[in-house]
């Protein structure tokens, strides 16, 4: 894992780690399945243990510290790992604006009374970014994590 600067505050350092890991999973896909394997050993200890400290210099409480780094911990790999996943379903030919342009298309003549929410997400989907999407739910957990001290 890439090491960040002293300065970086707790939240800087979280949003760091989650990247590495995202990242590292989408560019070699057999981490996120060894992740999955055993989440009780060495690598995922090593995240886990990452996220703690920096749950600690947050100040939360030893019960909040478990809830937190757990949250963190399943967004952070699971996420990650579904991401990879979904970019290696189709045949590295697909464009991925193209493939998502017709799931949008697909979800703009779902019935409206059932999906109301995908059809009117549905625009968004082709151009978004998962990167930033993945940061901005990191963002949200910290945000939570924050508002509960």
């Amino acid at each position: 894992m890439p090491e960040v600067p002293a300065s970086a505050t707790p939240q800087e350092s979280l949003r760091g780690l989650a990247v590495a890991v995202f990242e590292t999973v989408d560019a070699h896909p057999w981490v996120g399945a060894q992740l999955s394997r055993a989440p009780w050993e060495s690598p995922m200890l090593r995240i886990f243990e990452r996220i703690g400290h920096q749950l600690q210099a947050m100040g939360l409480s030893d019960r909040a510290q478990f809830t937190a780094g757990s949250t963190l911990m399943s967004y952070i790999v699971g996420v990650s790992i579904q991401n990879a996943a979904n970019g290696r379903m189709l045949d590295p030919s697909v464009d991925r604006v193209e493939f998502l342009n017709t799931v949008s298309a697909r979800w703009k003549e779902l019935d409206a009374n059932e999906y109301p929410f995908t059809r009117k997400l549905a625009a968004q989907l082709p151009g978004h970014d998962d990167l930033a999407e993945f940061l901005a739910g990191i963002d949200l957990i910290l945000t939570g994590i924050a508002a509960s001290r």
